[in-house]
């Protein structure tokens, strides 16, 4: 029975105040016994799977490595050594735990160490590892441990994975993407903090202010950036001549770009015309440090800006004098990677990518005559997914090179066949001289490229016909395509280390419904010489802990398997009915379906739902046609084949209830998820979005531009929550944080004005203080109880009243 108080207003909007870095409780609704179930599954079923290991660590160039797994209780660190197959402790747990506890003024135990990663050091006969926000180095002989300076930030991790998003950190090329930062708890595409324009190079003005410099090969010159221009003088002297005479506030000299010859005979830089600086204005208005509110402002392109437009220049050091560099082969750029020059100094390389995405060339600068060529050109009539391959990530991009023999080949990523692979190019004459990969599969991350053997090691999916495309397996293979090795078979997503030298290896593998196993294995001749580590999960198990079920249908084309997994509450009853909740994130950079094996379950399917999650069409690693669908059409989402793939779950299973489907999302998950109620309300009856993104023109340009095209037309209007919020039928609940540096919050406020004029009831969740992902515990709360409302018909607890009654028992106590 509904009951009156959870009634939808036309606006409901709902304050958060105080800290949003709240531990992620999840509360139940329904009866009180899936309350107090799904709120206790996380304590339920940790630490109940023992012998779960961790990733593999080489240490250095050794034939022994350590690694970390799950025991009863905690925690123990394992060393192996490859040559003799002796696996022992890495230390002596107790010892170590005990002068810890000494030392830092703690209480641990052997298996609740406060750390996760150590290092080896003075020939391993000590460890040092990070804990308490400080570094401490402890000896294995006596067990002294001792406290060092602080831990650098990289030690405790952001989102739980390092950084990938941009591996690089020194300034990496002239491009006006944003993906310096990490946001927490998130699928999402690469999380902002800043924007970049010219990633660390000097802006107008700044050249008067300060006078830094780049120094010669040789030692005998010095490069500086005067009045925007180049100039260079000799080492150590104040008189400087110029190189240049053209530069200007409005098109200046950055001394980032100043690549010298090796050589020391010519230098290479970029002139740099400004383009339009757009600015996302933020007002806190419940800041901690006072009472008034603050403002705040941010640089952020968005689609259609006008972008920083770099030009390489070329200068001879003994005449002083500029070549210049001809421009035909790389108009209109939207970035162009620093300059490299070749080893001998006959020319100079960087990469150019052109606005919108769809040219993307190796160019090379003759260094005589500034003669720009195309060495490498990759034209596709779609995308050119630009971002560097990422192993071992979800997101991942089509761009590898790596250049052999100072430049006379070039081994080079393309989906010009219609599958990511590996080509080798002639680097003189601009030629393919073979394809190395080949087949209806991808390569996922190149490992090593061994120049003396011309071998590659590589990961790649879907080789197996028949097996989940997406698990990643590891391979090698000759540079003109012959001898393809495969160094895993097991039917699971692997996770391969190498060690140092290449003889040996740690292959971990799992799936979403087999707990990990781990071997140590020979090279040469994959033998399985030791099994490191066989989870054990029969106490998970038997603790009511569920697998989740792998799924596939047929997509839109009639041909095409979509993979998706299914999430039953452990009380699981076939004989009912069960609503379907989606979690979606269709972002093209990536593929977000779960693969490995996780002791977790999401509290929400114990409210009496099954959660489901599903990589449709338009989302990556499968093949470009595949990826195609996002097209200049982010608002399909895949829902064509996501629909179609609930269908097929109804079809088989009588309790899947497709009458009573919720999504809910967050950022470009935002986007699907409110586009799932608007575009499909005749399947998706409601929706929680998150932080989204639900206007590509509002977004972050590089983002958008990538899959939606330059320049912006009526596509952007078509797949725009805001231009079709009109099309409401189902039940929506918008959340969205006043200082969110991600996607700007004016996005949701913009579907929300929408709404009002289209007389559609709707709830808003704002967060004041909030970022990216806004909510934390109390938005988790609000997601539950809206589905619980609107899927199940049942009315959520009087949180009022029942949080008055848990503050009083806790007074009491």
């Amino acid at each position: 029975m509904k009951h009156s108080h959870f009634r939808p207003n036309i606006l409901r909007v709902t304050a958060l105040l105080g800290s949003l870095l709240l531990p992620s409780l999840i509360y139940a609704q329904g009866s009180q016994a899936d309350y107090d179930r799904a709120n206790s599954l996380r304590n339920r079923f940790q630490g109940l799977a023992i012998n779960l290991p961790e990733r593999a660590n080489w240490i250095e160039k050794t034939s022994r490595f350590w690694y970390r797994k799950s025991v009863k209780g905690g925690n123990e660190f394992v060393l192996v050594d490859a040559e003799t197959l002796a696996k022992r402790p890495a230390f002596d747990h107790e010892k170590l735990a005990a002068s810890l506890s000494s030392a830092a003024g703690g209480k641990y135990t052997a298996v609740t160490l406060p750390f996760n990663a150590i290092t080896f050091i003075d020939n391993e006969r000590a460890i040092e590892f990070a804990a308490a926000g400080s570094m401490w180095k402890c000896d294995l002989s006596e067990y002294a441990c001792k406290k060092g300076g602080p831990a650098p930030q990289s030690q405790f991790g952001l989102r739980g994975r390092p950084p990938e998003d941009d591996p690089e950190e020194s300034p990496r090329e002239f491009d006006n993407d944003v993906f310096d930062g990490m946001v927490d708890l998130l699928p999402q595409e690469a999380p902002q903090q800043g924007q970049r324009r010219g990633a660390g190079f000097q802006l107008p003005g700044q050249a008067a202010q300060t006078e830094n410099l780049k120094a010669s090969p040789d030692g005998k010159w010095e490069a500086i950036i005067r009045n925007y221009n180049v100039f260079i003088r000799p080492k150590g002297k104040t008189e400087s001549t110029p190189l240049s005479y053209e530069g200007s506030e409005g098109n200046y000299y950055t001394l980032a770009s100043v690549t010298w010859s090796p050589d020391s005979k010519r230098l290479a830089a970029y002139r740099v015309r400004p383009g339009y600086r757009r600015e996302v204005h933020y007002i806190e208005s419940s800041p901690a440090d006072q009472l008034q509110p603050k403002h705040s402002t941010r640089e952020y392109a968005k689609p259609g800006d006008t972008l920083d437009i770099a030009q390489p220049a070329l200068f001879e050091i003994e005449t002083k004098k500029q070549v210049v560099v001809d421009p035909g082969q790389f108009p209109n750029p939207y970035s162009l990677s620093n300059p490299v020059w070749r080893r001998d100094g006959r020319a100079f390389t960087f990469e150019y990518n052109q606005r919108g995405h769809q040219v993307y060339r190796v160019i090379e600068v003759d260094a005589a005559t500034g003669k720009a060529r195309a060495v490498i050109s990759e034209e596709p009539q779609t995308f050119f997914s630009y971002r560097p391959l990422q192993g071992n990530q979800r997101e991942t991009g089509s761009k590898y090179r790596y250049d052999l023999g100072d430049g006379k080949e070039i081994i080079w990523m393309s989906e010009r066949d219609g599958w990511r692979h590996l080509y080798l190019y002639d680097g003189v004459t601009g030629k393919v001289k073979n394809q190395i990969t080949k087949g209806p599969w991808v390569v996922r991350a190149v490992e090593k490229v061994d120049e003396e053997k011309r071998q590659i090691w590589f990961q790649a999916s879907g080789v197996y016909p028949g097996k989940d495309p997406y698990f990643t397996h590891y391979y090698r293979i000759n540079f003109d395509g012959s001898g393809l090795v495969a160094f895993t078979e097991a039917d699971g997503n692997h996770t391969v280390v190498f060690s140092p030298d290449m003889k040996y290896y740690v292959d971990a593998w799992s799936r979403v419904d087999l707990a990990p196993i781990a071997e140590l294995r020979r090279t040469e001749d994959r033998k399985v010489l030791l099994e490191l580590e066989k989870t054990d999960i029969s106490a998970l198990v038997a603790s009511g802990w569920r697998a989740p079920e792998v799924f596939t249908a047929m997509g839109r084309d009639g041909k095409t398997d979509i993979w998706g997994v299914i999430q039953r509450p452990t009380n699981f009853d076939p004989s009912k009915k069960y609503p379907v909740i989606e979690s979606i994130y269709a972002g093209p950079q990536g593929s977000f379906v779960p693969k490995t094996f996780s002791p977790a379950a999401p509290p929400l399917a114990e409210l009496g739902f099954i959660v489901v999650q599903i990589d449709g069409m338009g989302t990556n690693n499968r093949s470009k046609a595949f990826h195609d669908a996002a097209w200049k059409n982010l608002g399909d989402a895949g829902f064509p084949d996501r629909i179609l793939w609930h269908k097929a779950v109804a079809a088989k299973y009588p309790y899947y209830d497709i009458s009573r489907v919720g999504i809910y999302g967050t950022s470009a998950g935002g986007q699907n998820s409110t586009g799932g109620v608007l575009f499909h309300p005749e399947f998706y009856k409601v929706a929680v979005s998150n932080s989204g993104c639900h206007d590509n023109r509002m977004d972050k340009m590089w983002w958008n531009e990538q899959w939606m095209g330059w320049p912006l037309g009526p596509h952007y209007v078509a797949a725009s929550n805001v231009d079709n919020a009109h099309r409401l039928e189902g039940k929506l609940l918008l959340v969205v944080g006043e200082m969110d540096t991600n996607v700007d919050p004016a996005s949701t406020f913009q579907v929300v004005n929408a709404l009002i004029k289209a007389g559609k009831k709707f709830d808003l969740l704002f967060v004041p203080g909030g970022g990216h992902g806004a909510g934390g515990a109390y938005g988790q709360r609000l997601l539950q109880d809206f589905f619980v409302h609107h899927l199940l018909g049942v009315e959520p607890p009087d949180w009022n009243k029942a949080e008055m009654k848990i503050e009083r028992e806790a007074g009491q106590n």
